[in-house]
């Protein structure tokens, strides 16, 4: 296991409440390594945190474990199904149904 990889590892493993479903892949290509979190869907909101500041902080750590081994580390955390995030495609007409009257 590589040291980005098994950084991220313990400390989101530290961070959540159901640490056997924390998942990580790691692929290099020639942008530099990419490391994919999947968590288990309770434990987003521990791990993006207030304003997304956990995640940012998780990233710039990232940057420095790659920096002292010369590699340009980036983290993609996987959005789980159902997520906040997923995106709702709407007709105009439901939009403006929507709308207060």
């Amino acid at each position: 296991m590589e040291n980005d990889h098994a950084f991220l590892e313990f400390v989101v493993k530290a961070l959540v409440d159901n640490p056997d479903a924390v998942a990580i892949t790691r692929t290099v290509d020639e942008m530099g390594v990419l490391l994919t979190l999947t968590v288990h869907p309770d434990d987003m909101g521990k791990i993006i945190g207030k304003s997304g500041k956990t995640a940012e902080s998780l990233r710039i750590l990232l940057r420095v474990v790659g920096m002292k081994h010369n590699a340009r580390v980036n983290l993609k955390i996987n959005e789980p199904p159902g997520g906040k995030r997923s995106l709702e495609i709407k007709t105009v007409d439901q939009v403006v149904d929507e709308l207060p009257g």
